[in-house]
């Protein structure tokens, strides 16, 4: 018996098309996967060598220059201290950012849920350290200066760094920052504010008893600070931040010249700053 074999023919046109959906779905697939890589490389506690072990923190690429980091002390950006202090520290940040919030260490709610499970803060029984504290005391103690920088790293912070660039305005930048980088400001910007700026007086309203909230709503509605979080980026992608993708992200600490690109602990960061300043 013969074999009742059926040929469908397939256009070159369909065949065309056929191909542009599998490259933009192997693309976006990879674009995930990229993604997700540096979710996990970018925020991991663990610290990341040349030698790919864990031993020891160091550059996660090409030694950074110091004169940089000391002309980022000469821009407009939130600062306390000034270059010529023994240690100087750069925080590549986003207010909504959940691995940010566990570095700044007032969020013991999420540094709980976060995974993996070593972000659990010591002071809850767990193992992680928040560097922001320490960094802070350092500062205070005149034995650090620190400069907040803004990168988008998640997607609902952007209004965030304008209302504490307005907070800085009125001296009351820690006041606003630590309301921000609490539980409920971490819900507020990514499931309320996300951005809008619309949602200005939300913002004022929950800084409300840390900041003039009538001078912050005039301050985010005037449009004063709309071209700096777009310098800030540029300035971080350009300057700051490890080039590799897969590695960069937020948060990301910079010790004098030592880049820290993801949440470590200040017990990974600790001998960069005892060196410095001793």
């Amino acid at each position: 018996m013969a074999e009742n074999k059926q040929t469908i023919a397939v256009s070159p046109s369909a065949l065309i098309f056929l191909g542009v959906v599998i490259l933009t779905l192997v693309g976006f697939g990879g674009y995930m996967y990229g993604k997700v890589g540096t979710l996990e490389k970018g925020t991991t506690a663990t610290p990341t060598t040349t030698t790919g072990t864990t031993a020891q923190a160091v550059p996660t690429s090409s030694p950074l220059d110091i004169n940089i980091i000391k002309g980022i002390f000469d821009k407009n950006v939130v600062k306390f201290g000034d270059k010529g202090r023994k240690l100087l520290i750069v925080e590549v940040t986003d207010p909504s950012c959940p691995y940010c919030h566990v570095a700044n260490g007032n969020d013991p709610e999420l540094s709980a849920q976060v995974q993996p499970p070593q972000f659990k803060y010591v002071s809850q029984g767990g193992s992680y350290q928040p560097p922001l504290p320490e960094i802070r005391k350092l500062v205070d103690a005149g034995k650090a200066a620190y400069a907040f920088v803004y990168f988008p790293g998640h997607s609902s912070g952007e209004m965030a760094a304008k209302a504490l660039y307005c907070a800085f305005d009125q001296g009351k930048f820690w006041q606003a920052h630590d309301l921000l980088y609490s539980f409920k400001g971490y819900n507020l910007l990514n499931n309320t504010v996300h951005n809008d700026k619309a949602n200005s007086g939300i913002l004022a309203d929950f800084l409300k008893g840390a900041v003039d909230t009538t001078a912050l709503k005039s301050c985010l509605d005037s449009g004063k600070y709309d071209t700096r979080t777009a310098e800030e980026t540029t300035l971080a992608q350009s300057s700051l931040m490890d080039p590799d993708p897969q590695k960069g992200g937020t948060p990301t600490f910079i010790l004098n010249t030592t880049r820290f690109s993801g949440a470590y602990g200040w017990d990974q960061m600790k001998s960069v700053a005892d060196a410095a300043v001793k």
